[in-house]
């Protein structure tokens, strides 16, 4: 039987799983894990739970030891030296012509490996820019092309609702988004009103999608000939959140009615409970 843990490395991250080691972790723990990058510093979320063997499909990298004061220290000593690295790796790029956009840079705990996230139209040829890097890092380096997501993700920022980017908070993963997820709601398709700071089309949009869909389901089709209150009535339109359909009557006049009180060819609205 093995104790595995659940914990991510940043805020809104991917969760990855860690043999507990034995060690006595709680959710909330700060512990120090074995990586392919070398030690590092992760939150945990997941309390240990007993997993077997056999579930296991890949070995796992175990906890070293729960986080101490020195780790939190390194941290912070480190913060200051990646933004050195990246103000270095402006000044170098600059320099070489490079078409660069750097975006954020990280220490694994030992300070023996540092991780660069850049941006860029297409591919860059890098290799001069990490010759002069390393030699003045003293490190081993690695940069890392990101895309317009995860670029917004590492900086942060706010959307057009106010609040702080789903990415940043709380989205460990990024779902398809689609113009058809706008369609299905109404929304104007104008690219400057339903794309994010990244450009890329909101994240909302399949928040409210499959709640729309079902709704909509239950609304005459635009065109339809329905019976109404007012007479025979053609479908003009429809609000699913109100559950409301717009009509003109043969007088050309639109009015809007309650699903319930349009009838459909061929269907009849269900009769209302007495009070």
């Amino acid at each position: 039987m093995t104790e595995v843990i659940g914990a991510r490395f940043k805020r809104a991250g991917r969760i990855y799983y860690f043999d507990s080691a034995d060690i006595d972790i709680n959710v909330g723990d700060w512990v120090v894990v074995e990586t392919e990058r070398g030690p590092e510093l992760v939150r945990v979320v997941i309390s240990p739970n007993q997993v077997l063997a056999n579930e296991i499909t890949e070995p796992l990298k175990p906890v070293l030891r729960k986080a101490e004061e020195e780790d939190f220290s390194k941290r912070v000593e480190f913060k200051e030296k990646e933004q050195e690295a990246l103000d270095k790796c402006q000044e170098i790029s600059s320099r070489l012509n490079l078409p660069m956009k750097f975006i954020s840079a990280e220490y694994n705990l030992e300070g023996s490996r540092l991780t660069i996230f850049f941006s860029a139209e297409g591919r860059v040829d890098f290799r001069d820019l990490l010759r002069e890097l390393t030699a003045i890092c003293k490190t081993r380096i690695e940069l890392r092309q990101v895309g317009p997501r995860d670029e917004s993700k590492l900086l942060g920022g706010y959307g057009r609702c106010g609040r702080p980017l789903c990415c940043t908070t709380y989205l460990s993963e990024f779902n398809p988004v689609s113009i058809r997820m706008a369609k299905e709601q109404d929304l104007p398709l104008n690219p400057m009103k339903i794309s994010g700071v990244c450009g890329r089309l909101l994240c909302c949009l399949s928040y409210e999608c499959e709640q729309y869909r079902v709704m909509k389901e239950k609304l005459p089709h635009i065109g339809q000939i329905v019976t109404t209150p007012m007479g025979v009535a053609t479908i003009v339109g429809g609000n699913a959140l109100k559950e409301t359909v717009v009509v003109e009557l043969e007088s050309k006049a639109r009015v809007e009615f309650p699903i319930e009180e349009v009838e459909r060819e061929g269907h009849r609205p269900p009769k209302q409970k007495g009070p």
